[in-house]
């Protein structure tokens, strides 16, 4: 134990020597250059407050709206600036990417997948998932699949309430969303809320487990020895990825069989059925690899995303029970459904126009999304030497990153309530939602890479916010308890969201 713990020592030190190296080789070059943004933290420290990462890159923030990481050979910039986020996002696009940095950390989870990847095969997957986003029929099955869904939810929180149980709503939520994504996505009945997948239930821990493991790499220095050796957090990863890998090929292979079967061959709702019809046309581009690729990140789009937005907005809802009232009368008036009718009656009146109706929803979503974003920080890697909007330079080879959960908090941003949960901030006088500059509000990205299942994630939100509350009022279990989340690629809430529910 005394020779593994002198080898770590010694690594330590070596690796901090190579970072005095670069800070001051990178002093004295930038002296002669356009300036530079000052040293606030390192890999180290980052790896040191890695438990609560994003209030400490929040606190950074507002001593300084842009600062440097120093790490092993390039320094990481993260920012705040919605100018520097327009410039790196849009107006300079194409020197921004995702890169080898960001490739090599990412794949080993999302493969080639859209969010790891740039050039032709960041712009194939976009003009495909593009046409299948924008396609009537996958709107109106989408809609169908989240009100069945949300009905299915709602029954169980009645059960709850009636027994006035506590429950997870986090965790329903979870198998709620992952339910309706394989259905969506890959035509595929999963019933994780009624627990009826035993393999569902482990693939989706691996993959939250791996998400977490993911992330970590962007702190931990040691990473890539550890996957070298497979040892520590490396070996875990590469054991949550068979778990992963094996439900999703089953998964590849049982739709197969189905479409060359017959079955399915008239009605191709879903999307991994569209994507086998195209892997015929370019069986070498779309492989089973690919389609992998393609369902994991659909995955982590479409149910983290959801998921743990409706979290932490019943969360905000426990704690604002005005705001929870008022937006119950709102689905009521929007739905007219003030008389008494059952829960599967209901889904049926949450139609399109009764949803654009909700503004004050829509408004406490997208406030949610300011302070709680799912993606709480993205990176891209710049190729050449740039400066950027606020005149500070930027070397190629450097990452940045900027964050939409510390940019949610920001006072030059948000004004002196930045951190106030108040959807009103949303609304006009005529009580219509009025968005915002999406390089100010980055919960969806922005520019070319903006996301592309934005109105498909409010959609389901709404639907399943407006059945919850016509029936049910929430509050937390524990008043008192600290909420905090999981630092992973998503924002958690970590070990779940403890709540009670009562019929209205």
């Amino acid at each position: 134990m005394e020779f593994y713990a002198f080898i770590s020592l010694l690594i330590v030190l070596l690796l901090s020597l190579l970072l005095l190296k670069g800070f001051f080789l990178g002093s004295f070059t930038e002296s002669k250059r356009k300036p530079y943004y000052p040293i606030s933290t390192s890999v180290f420290q980052r790896l040191y407050n890695f438990g609560r990462l994003h209030h400490y890159q929040t606190d950074l923030a507002h001593r300084h709206k842009n600062f440097r990481v120093v790490a092993i050979g390039h320094s990481d910039i993260f920012t705040t600036d919605p100018a520097n986020v327009e410039y790196i996002l849009k107006t300079n696009f194409s020197n921004y990417v995702k890169g080898t940095y960001h490739y090599d950390k990412l794949s080993d989870l999302l493969g080639d997948g859209i969010f790891t990847v740039d050039g032709e095969k960041w712009r194939r997957q976009r003009k495909i998932a593009s046409y299948e986003f924008s396609t009537k029929v996958l709107r109106d099955f989408s809609s169908l699949v989240f009100r069945s869904n949300a009905a299915k939810l709602a029954h169980v929180i009645s059960n709850a309430a009636t027994s006035n149980q506590t429950m997870d709503i986090q965790d329903l939520f979870m198998k709620s969303t992952l339910d309706s994504i394989f259905k969506v996505g890959f035509g595929t009945e999963l019933n994780s809320l009624c627990g009826s997948s035993e393999e569902a239930s482990r693939f989706a821990e691996a993959f939250d487990d791996s998400s977490e493991l993911i992330f970590r790499r962007y702190v931990d220095p040691l990473w890539k020895l550890k996957k070298r050796f497979n040892i520590g957090s490396e070996a875990m990863l590469n054991k949550k990825r068979k778990v992963i890998d094996e439900f999703v090929y089953k998964l590849i292979n049982s739709k197969k069989k189905q479409l060359s079967g017959g079955q399915d061959s008239m009605k191709k709702e879903d999307i991994l059925s569209r994507f086998l019809v195209l892997s015929h046309e370019d069986p070498e581009n779309i492989n089973d690899r690919y389609l992998r690729d393609i369902i994991l990140n659909f995955i982590i789009a479409g149910k983290d995303t959801t998921a743990l937005t409706l979290s932490w907005f019943f969360y905000m809802l426990c704690k604002y029970p005005a705001i929870q009232e008022k937006i119950a009368r709102e689905v009521e008036e929007a739905t007219q459904a003030k008389d008494t009718v059952s829960i599967d009656e209901f889904t049926t009146r949450v139609t399109e126009e009764a949803l654009s109706k909700m503004h004050y929803l829509h408004a406490a979503l997208t406030e949610t999304l300011r302070l709680y974003p799912p993606v709480p920080v993205d990176g891209k890697f710049c190729l050449s030497d740039d400066t950027l909007p606020d005149g500070f330079a930027i070397k190629g080879g450097d990452s940045i990153t900027y964050g939409p959960y510390a940019m949610g908090r920001m006072k030059f941003i948000w004004g002196e309530d930045a951190e106030v949960f108040r959807p009103e901030r949303w609304i006009d006088d005529d009580g219509i939602f009025q968005p915002e500059s999406p390089f100010k509000f980055t919960a969806f990205q922005a520019g070319p890479r903006i996301c592309l299942g934005k109105e498909f994630a409010y959609r389901q939100m709404k639907i399943f916010a407006a059945i919850l509350l016509r029936f049910f009022r929430f509050e937390l279990n524990d008043e008192k308890k600290v909420v905090k989340y999981r630092t992973m690629l998503t924002l958690h809430i970590d070990q779940g969201l403890y709540v009670r529910a009562y019929h209205a």
